[in-house]
């Protein structure tokens, strides 16, 4: 079996705006995603926005410095994410079409195999 971590990432501004339907869709197609998934979901949590992140690079000497903020300048950012353990990609890619982030146009989620270093 294999891990894997899925990104959901989307538009801070529309979460936010999210009408009552939509916020009840969206927990909707959570709970229909860790109930398909089971013990397969190993770890999940929704982050706070990206607002209040802080990102660290280097500076021109080599030094991390700290900004607010994600780096990149987007409107999408990432909101939460499941760690999953999964025979194969299309499993996940299965289990992850549940969620309502798949399918909003002002959203997605990423899945990225989890490299094992064991």
């Amino acid at each position: 079996m294999a891990k894997y971590l899925l990104l959901i990432h989307g538009d801070e501004r529309e979460w936010a705006a999210m009408s009552a339907q939509e916020r009840q869709e969206l927990d909707e197609g959570h709970r229909a995603f860790v109930a398909a998934a089971g013990a397969a979901v190993l770890d999940a949590r929704e982050l706070e926005p990206a607002s209040v992140a802080t990102t660290l690079r280097a500076d021109p000497a080599g030094r991390p410095t700290a900004t607010d903020g994600p780096f990149l300048e987007t409107k999408e950012a990432v909101g939460g994410y499941y760690l999953v353990e999964a025979g194969d990609l299309d499993e996940v890619m299965g289990l992850a079409a549940r969620l309502y982030e798949a399918s909003a146009g002002h959203s997605g989620v990423e899945i990225r195999p989890v490299v094992d270093h064991g």
